[in-house]
């Protein structure tokens, strides 16, 4: 009988990607995800059966407990931007981890990867990256042969990064930006699944920090955006302590309306993450000591950007009609 891996988010922006090279490497893949009927289109991964989503609740150890059992290896992608509600950063991010690498533990489970963020520091003053820390030592404490993954921001096409700033962008001349100077690593979301398999497949163990081949600040980043798109845009960097009133004011609105009005703007703890460079650290593992080559965002890019353009999938056609003579 194949192995068999599970994979807690496995129908995430990440999930997804370990999840279809999992299958190809001939595992059996079992999908830990709270919304079991929004993952169905995981099965087309594989062949008949062999990839499934199942209901998991990582919050809970019955839950937990059920999608592991049986398996040889676990991922898990579940991560968070919430800082309040039951899902908040502490439930995720540090009980949740702890739960699953306890949990794999105690199941005879070998391979473990737990997926986190560069940045994760416990002495951090952003509360994401401080429990993205305190997830990984809990991870570690149990589960000292696992693989830890910290990736600067991912690209792909499902991404909410670029596809958001270029979202912005269709709505007028001007593009605000937080921590316009602030430096960034672009990784590309299938060399991250790549690692996550040598983890099960190699049981590859330790930290790596996961950047792409371009560094470059947040405004840098905006303006290849932007002429991949085809569209000329103000590039305007919001100050901090601006940045700083409008995260309180979007925070205080959720909360007031009860959690009505998710605030998916800006919040208070991203303003706190945005002062700080998001790139690999010097000397740390990274991909090229798992022999993947990282891929550039530009080659990427115009892969799925291409919708934001002023005219969409013909725009390029149009731009070339132009040198037609009447």
């Amino acid at each position: 009988m194949s192995r068999l891996v599970t994979i807690f988010g496995g129908s995430g922006f990440v999930g997804r990607y370990i999840a279809r090279r999992m299958a190809k490497e001939g595992w059996r893949v079992r999908v830990a995800v709270r919304r079991p009927n929004e993952a169905l289109f995981v099965r087309t991964y594989g062949a008949v059966g062999q990839v499934e989503p199942v209901l998991c609740n990582i919050r809970d150890d019955a839950s937990v407990r059920a999608a592991l059992a049986g398996g040889d290896a676990v991922v898990n992608c579940v991560g968070t931007f919430d800082k309040g509600g039951r899902n908040n950063f502490r439930a995720v991010q540090v009980d949740g981890a702890a739960r699953v690498a306890r949990l794999a533990a105690a199941e005879g489970i070998t391979s473990l990867v737990h997926l986190s963020a560069i940045g994760a520091d416990t002495a951090s003053e952003s509360a994401y990256c401080r429990t993205k820390a305190e997830g990984e030592a809990a991870v570690l404490e149990v589960f000292p042969g696992a693989m830890i993954l910290r990736p600067s921001v991912i690209f792909g096409p499902e991404d909410q990064f670029f596809n958001r700033f270029a979202g912005m962008s269709r709505f007028g001349p001007v593009l605000p930006l937080v921590g316009a100077n602030t430096r960034f690593q672009p990784v590309y979301v299938d060399d991250v699944a790549r690692a996550a398999v040598l983890g099960v497949t190699e049981k590859v163990a330790g930290v790596f920090e996961l950047g792409g081949p371009d560094i470059d600040t947040f405004r840098g980043l905006m303006r290849s955006m932007l002429a991949v798109i085809n569209r000329r845009r103000l590039i305007v960097n919001m100050p901090f302590w601006k940045a700083r009133i409008l995260a309180w004011i979007c925070d205080m609105a959720q909360i007031i309306s009860g959690g009505l009005m998710h605030n998916s703007l800006l919040t208070r703890d991203q303003v706190k993450s945005l002062r700080h460079d998001n790139v690999v650290a010097p000397g740390a593992r990274d991909l090229s000591d798992l022999g993947i080559v990282a891929t550039p965002f530009g080659a990427v890019l115009p892969g799925y950007l291409w919708r934001f353009r002023p005219s969409g999938q013909y725009d390029a056609i149009k731009a070339s009609a132009k040198n037609l003579r009447t």
